[in-house]
């Protein structure tokens, strides 16, 4: 039982809890998630199942795309629904709402939220907040490739954002509610696409549960990657080197397209085994 497993991540559930719902529905304990997503988010989680999990550092796709709403004057301290309100100020109107939207396009400085699990100092940032201990949270680079107003109704605004990976939604819903003149929390999260993993090719919990779903094969998992063919697949089951100038990684495949390891440049001339995928 190996392969890529996409999953519709429910409300009210960790990235955690997924895999150690697939453990027990597919019999097996090699099942990685690539990419967490908030408890009560839902949407694209990419699940590698057996064989497939050496393949989880190369699946941590660059890009995702969400659509959230925020909802404009009110803040809480985990910038989102489920925490306490820290802030509140009366609703009088908006304006510009799609060229403030507008002006969180390309590379910026973004604080992460105090209730996430970023490490510092080896201690995760949300057991910081439970302690309520002081923790200084530095800015992380992050990069807004597109964003667009999906509808506005009142205090709350929905938008699509393409974004980098590491980008969270919840500080930008804050940021872009501080940028019209509120306080802000997000409401809704859903995640749209995760690289080339889609919604629209994700199976429910209860999907699979029944047997309804259909695992991707390596092979498709990394169609969109740059390949490189070899005759001898005896050289990537010795871990041997390949003599190339190919300076980035390569998707290693036989002359019948098996996908069988991930190759990246040695600085030497030549290709070293970075994961073998058999």
């Amino acid at each position: 039982m190996d392969g890529i497993l996409l999953v519709n991540k429910p409300a009210g559930m960790t990235s955690h809890d997924v895999v150690n719902r697939m453990r027990k529905i597919l019999h097996t304990k090699k099942v990685g998630h690539c990419g967490t997503l908030d408890p009560d988010a839902t949407g694209v989680l990419v699940l590698c199942i057996g064989k497939a999990t050496k393949a989880l550092q190369f699946l941590m796709s660059e890009t995702k795309v969400y659509q959230a709403t925020l909802f404009l004057g009110t803040a809480t301290d985990t910038y989102d629904s489920s925490g306490q309100i820290m802030e509140e100020k009366a609703f009088h109107g908006v304006r510009d709402v799609e060229e403030t939207l507008q002006s969180f396009i390309g590379k910026q400085q973004q604080i992460p939220p105090i209730y996430s699990a970023i490490k510092v100092h080896g201690k995760k940032l949300y057991e910081y907040a439970r302690n309520q201990e002081h923790v200084d949270i530095q800015p992380r680079t992050i990069m807004i490739e597109k964003i667009e107003l999906i509808s506005q109704q009142d205090q709350s605004i929905t938008f699509q954002v393409k974004c980098s990976k590491g980008t969270y939604i919840r500080s930008l819903c804050v940021d872009i509610g501080k940028k019209l003149g509120y306080p802000a929390h997000m409401t809704h999260l859903i995640r749209l696409a995760s690289g080339e993993f889609y919604l629209e090719d994700c199976y429910s919990l209860e999907d699979i549960e029944q047997g309804h779903y259909q695992f991707m094969s390596l092979e498709d998992a990394f169609q969109h990657f740059e390949h490189y063919y070899i005759d001898d697949e005896n050289i990537v089951y010795h871990g041997k080197k390949i003599k190339s100038d190919i300076d980035h990684q390569v998707v290693v495949c036989n002359q019948n397209h098996k996908v069988l390891a991930v190759y990246g440049p040695d600085g030497e001339g030549y290709l070293k085994s970075i994961r073998g995928l058999f």
